[in-house]
């Protein structure tokens, strides 16, 4: 997310581990592998983000937009009927949904 648009710029759909961390980091814009980048404590995210660009905290507007994720796309809530079996399905529903959020901003 941009912190100062809080549109969503990449997104992983997927474990939270290295590999998870890696598919994140390359679905960045080239403009964004330059700027800081601001993570919880995962460990994952530090093996990815290197030096002067990693910093802890501050990710209150990205766990927001995560629980609005999970309140409005039912594929992603627990012991739901409506779920994908299929990945690519759900990461296609998920990419839908940043591309609405993003068009909504002002």
């Amino acid at each position: 997310m941009d912190r100062a648009t809080r549109q969503i710029v990449g997104c992983f759909v997927g474990q939270r581990d290295v590999l998870g961390a890696y598919g994140l980091w390359q679905s960045l814009p080239t403009a964004y592998l330059s700027a800081e980048c601001r993570t919880d404590r995962l460990a994952a995210y530090q093996s990815v983000v290197f030096g002067g660009l990693h910093r802890i905290g501050g990710t209150q507007h990205i766990e927001r937009f995560n629980a609005t994720l999970r309140a409005r796309l039912a594929h992603l809530v627990r012991k739901s009927l409506s779920f994908s079996r299929n990945q690519h399905h759900l990461e296609t529903l998920v990419w839908l949904f940043i591309h609405r959020y993003n068009a909504s901003l002002p």
